[in-house]
């Protein structure tokens, strides 16, 4: 399948899953450490729907790091081979983490708590993260990451794969984001994409120097509608937006500065989009193409219960929970919203430009 037949495939004819015709989709994945195997539930399960053709995928961290591999095992496998490419991924990331200094207390995992908010060494990390720079506690800068993203990523069939790539990493010197593409995307890319700068050294590419891509957009949305032949986009959304009252320990108030700051971008590039499809609704070219595109979230009130210190927990268990969180996640939006995919948004964006 070339990149100019997903375009081509709604005007097919209704396959045998529901008697709906093939409909092509965007996917918008945030990052979040090991989070991200929430993501992968939801992609794992979205894939299973014959009808619902990737068009295009934008992501950030591990969210950039789950689009390239499922387009990296579509363009060898289809649908299944992205499943396979994504399960074999996470079980390299938990094989690594068994390694990890970080590892929850005993208390922790009798009580079934997937924190490390009590582990002495995540404890002692995060405390010298925040006086000693990365380039003292890792003089080499290597980061685990590194070997498997190249044992995982056919990055020769990723670039000429059917699926289109937004990588989103932030350039330290100007503090704005660059999008690589699929003819861009390397190791180098993946790990600058998730490159949190308290805890790895600044990953250069072309002479620049680039941190996480969630400073600058968590993710960058504006290429789906740009470049994209699909008007539905599904946001997966790890990051919560809410939480209920006010952290008041310093490592609440932290995470949730975290979580603020990595969600701010994506939520002023919603409200532009929702303010530009308002005032493009009776124009034509690119302003009818941001009238008519629909938006929808996946998202689990799960997440809020994480602390920021499980984002770095990669044990099995704990990716194999979050996958399942995000198959059922996928399964209650497929329920609830099957009808409206092709149709109408299910986010609504307009009540995020109220009080702008």
């Amino acid at each position: 399948m070339t990149r100019t037949a997903v375009s081509k495939v709604a005007s097919k004819g209704p396959k045998a899953n529901g008697g709906r015709r093939p409909l092509p989709i965007d996917m918008a994945l945030q990052g979040g450490g090991s989070h991200g195997a929430y993501t992968w539930g939801v992609l794992d399960r979205v894939l299973e729907e014959d009808w619902l053709v990737i068009d295009a995928i934008s992501g950030t961290s591990a969210g950039a790091m789950n689009a390239a591999v499922l387009a990296s095992g579509y363009a060898t496998g289809g649908r299944q081979g992205a499943r396979r490419a994504l399960e074999r991924f996470w079980r390299k990331v938990a094989d690594a983490a068994r390694f990890s200094p970080f590892q929850r207390s005993p208390l922790d995992v009798l009580l079934g708590r997937w924190t490390l908010d009590n582990s002495p060494l995540f404890v002692a990390m995060d405390m010298m993260s925040r006086v000693v720079s990365p380039y003292t506690l890792s003089p080499g800068g290597a980061n685990p990451l590194d070997d498997i993203l190249a044992e995982a990523i056919d990055f020769d069939a990723l670039a000429r794969g059917p699926i289109k790539l937004f990588v989103t990493a932030t350039n330290v010197r100007t503090g704005m984001g660059r999008v690589f593409r699929n003819h861009e995307i390397t190791p180098k890319a993946l790990l600058a994409s998730a490159c949190l700068p308290t805890l790895f050294q600044a990953i250069e590419i072309d002479g620049d120097s680039y941190w996480d891509g969630g400073y600058s957009g968590n993710p960058t949305m504006t290429p789906l509608i740009r470049e994209s032949e699909a008007l539905d986009t599904i946001l997966v959304q790890i990051n919560p937006v809410e939480r209920p009252g006010a952290p008041n320990t310093a490592r609440e108030i932290l995470n949730r500065l975290n979580e603020v700051s990595f969600n701010a971008v994506l939520l002023k590039e919603l409200r532009m989009m929702a303010m530009l499809r308002r005032n493009a609704s009776r124009g034509n070219g690119e302003g009818a193409r941001w009238a008519n595109m629909r938006l929808h979230r996946i998202a689990s009130d799960r997440m809020a219960e994480l602390g920021y210190s499980s984002k770095l927990n990669a044990e099995w268990d704990f990716l194999t929970m979050l996958h399942a969180e995000g198959r059922t996640s996928a399964e209650a939006f497929h329920q609830a919203h099957r009808g409206h995919l092709g149709k109408t948004s299910t986010l609504d964006l307009d009540a995020l430009t109220k009080g702008v």
